[in-house]
């Protein structure tokens, strides 16, 4: 995985992201938990069959998969690491229309970034092997670290992948099929092993042990947390010595 230079004390504002199934509730209690906040975060929208309004070129890449995937849930259209790489790009675009925001010091919360794509095209490349999958999906954020930096927090929201399908059609007014039933289930459970990988950047919040209050708290405490000393942020293919993108200082290999 690349690894991004730091710089201590920089002026920007926190990169958050909200994951998890579809129906999981994260969207919904990820806007209860902001209300909260004296420093309100730029929201930004998920990714998915439901949801318009990326400006500009990354409206029009995601209108190209939802085309290719022919309503499909989950965005699948036959090609998982070309869709992987579209994925990210859209997640690219995403961080430069932010980037001003971020660099004024305010939060942004990605409603899903890049853990979503790794962890459904790792799915799509092993359908039959959590194993190999889990190692896929942490190769694909390594590969998505190569095109921007990675979230400083990650919040997922899980709970009983058949609680979560049951919100998700109530809420969409449709019918899931067997297959795309045990496409969430798995996905639950390959978002939780990479969770556990690297416990410095994730927080979860499982809904089978808390309710949608306590839930709603834990949300809103970590991302009032998550401005704390961050560090600068440089873009990932300029490598060591470049310039941190939100504040503009040189990293601290090319200025000693």
């Amino acid at each position: 995985m690349t690894i991004t230079p730091k710089l201590s004390a920089c002026t920007r504002g926190p990169l958050i992201s909200a994951e998890g199934l579809n129906g999981v509730g994260k969207t919904y209690l990820t806007n209860r938990a902001v209300e909260g906040l004296d420093l309100k975060p730029l929201m930004l929208d998920e990714f998915s069959q439901r949801v318009n309004g990326r400006p500009g070129l990354g409206e029009a890449l995601l209108r190209a998969l939802r085309e290719a995937s022919a309503g499909d849930p989950f965005l699948r259209g036959g090609t998982p690491m070309a869709e992987a790489l579209i994925l990210m790009a859209i997640k690219r675009h995403d961080l430069d229309t932010v980037l001003p925001e971020l660099s004024g010091g305010r939060p942004v919360v990605e409603g899903r970034s890049v853990d979503t794509t790794a962890v459904c095209q790792a799915l799509l490349l092993h359908p039959n092997d959590q194993d190999e999958a889990l190692r896929t999906a942490v190769a694909l954020l390594g590969l998505a670290s190569s095109f921007r930096p990675l979230p400083d927090l990650t919040i997922l929201v899980t709970d009983d992948a058949s609680k979560a399908l049951e919100r998700a059609q109530q809420r969409d007014q449709c019918v899931f099929t067997a297959e795309q039933a045990t496409f969430m289930a798995d996905a639950c459970t390959l978002f939780e092993r990479l969770a556990a990988t690297d416990q410095v950047r994730y927080r979860v919040v499982d809904r089978r042990h808390v309710n949608e209050y306590e839930a709603a708290e834990q949300i809103r405490a970590w991302v009032a947390d998550a401005g704390r000393d961050l560090g600068c942020v440089v873009e990932p293919w300029q490598g060591p010595g470049a310039a941190c993108i939100c504040c503009g200082r040189l990293s601290e290999l090319q200025s000693a």
